[in-house]
């Protein structure tokens, strides 16, 4: 939520509506009803511009046709400049079409924070840390031993990029966001994962992208999603594969590793949800209709995609059950059928696709996400974000005004 390295105030403001809104509501009132209020020095936008206000954290509810909850700014400006900050919020008085009513409830001084979890933690540190000093051989052993199994970062390129030690020989690479992303997926056998350290992509990574097929595998936050846009704009991107929200590649297990690489979707299904305008998109962006050779699922060392070409072949000599959200779209299309599926991709239930508006309010078991043969719009979509869906795979999208921020979007191929 805010830096606690430049972070020294963190204002909290009690926010009550007379009506139902929702953050994006709530974030636009602040920008809109306080611009050129303070004068351009202490203007709300500059201060975000230049880092010295950080990410406004909007936390509602809605009960009973009102909305109440709490927003969270955190500053590095002085005592003063914070005050009248704070102060200036006090003048919302409506958020999109409902009266608002907005109270600074305190304003923290992170500093003391911190000097009181320091106090706490050193206790703790007295108490527990203190022992005998004994030392556990095999805890050590472990660490040596895995220490070896992980292959040394190299780099490639001008610009020194970090990547594994098969990104040059192999079909297929990975690319993520950094070093530590690398590292983490070296420890899992993975060795074609290729970082670009950025926003700015580097060209030797665009290089590359025309010669393999490629992945894009970035963390589950807005960063991912920004780096990820980008990516789309300037390079030949095959698959997406999308981490779980709020998760950092370099936090990943073993086995969420390789459930995101295996339900990664081709890139024509995702790009409507970065491009409002087709015309952003280079004329050449993603190989379409392209077979995958076998060689590029695996290449020498990407042991999760490996994985996924043995369940291939083994699709190929069995009837085919759907393991991924690519195979559930091709399995549902042209059929009139909705599919809510687990995290697992399991199906919870099938219905006929005019039957989801109903099926949604009687959904009992918790859903990851749903696949429908049918044009979803702005009414359906707000109630499949009500029920909690990481993500929506249709047919089309018609009238989509508001584009929720928590949920992807996936077009079917036509």
């Amino acid at each position: 939520m805010y830096s606690p390295d430049t972070t020294k105030y963190l204002i909290h403001i009690n926010l009550s509506a007379e009506g139902v809104v929702e953050k994006p509501d709530v974030v636009g009132a602040i920008f809109g009803q306080t611009e050129g209020l303070l004068g351009e020095d202490l203007d709300l936008r500059d201060l975000q511009r230049t880092g010295r206000v950080g990410r406004i954290d909007v936390q509602i509810a809605s009960k009973k046709g009102e909305t109440t909850g709490e927003i969270l700014i955190s500053t590095s400006l002085d005592r003063a400049e914070t005050a009248i900050l704070a102060a200036s919020l006090e003048t919302i008085d409506r958020v999109g079409p409902c009266v608002a009513h907005v109270s600074v409830k305190m304003i923290e001084d992170i500093r003391v924070s911190k000097r009181k979890k320091i106090v706490e933690r050193a206790k703790e540190i007295l108490i527990e840390r203190f022992d005998d000093g004994t030392i556990d051989s095999d805890e050590l052993l472990d660490d040596v031993r895995q220490t070896l199994r992980i292959e040394k970062v190299g780099t490639i390129g001008d610009e020194k990029l970090p990547a594994g030690p098969n990104v040059l020989e192999s079909d297929a690479i990975i690319i993520v966001e950094g070093r530590a992303d690398v590292i983490n997926l070296l420890r899992y056998g993975i060795k074609n994962a290729v970082a670009v350290e950025g926003t700015n992509i580097p060209r030797s990574v665009i290089d590359l992208t025309e010669k393999k097929t490629t992945t894009a595998f970035f963390d589950g936050d807005r960063g991912g999603e920004l780096i990820l846009r980008e990516l789309l704009q300037v390079a030949d991107i095959d698959y997406v594969a999308f981490s779980p929200r709020g998760k950092s590649v370099e936090d990943m297990t073993k086995k969420e590793v390789i459930k995101t690489l295996r339900n990664k979707v081709p890139v024509e299904y995702v790009r409507d949800q970065y491009f409002e305008d087709a015309a952003e998109l280079p004329a050449d962006l993603g190989r379409q209709g392209r077979p995958v050779p076998a060689a590029e699922e695996g290449g020498r060392s990407d042991a999760a995609v490996r994985s996924g070409a043995g369940q291939k072949r083994s699709r190929e000599s069995t009837p085919k059950v759907p393991v991924t959200i690519r195979d559930h779209m091709e399995d549902v299309r042209g059929r009139n059928v909705a599919r809510f599926l687990n995290e697992d991709m399991g199906v919870i239930r099938e219905i006929r696709s005019e039957e989801i508006e109903k099926a949604v309010e009687t959904l009992d078991e918790p859903a990851a996400g749903v696949v429908v043969d049918r044009t979803v719009d702005q009414k359906l979509l707000d109630r499949l974000v009500w029920k909690g869906l990481e993500y929506v795979a249709a047919k089309d999208f018609k009238g989509i005004i508001k584009r929720p921020l928590n949920i992807r979007l996936m077009k079917m191929s036509s």
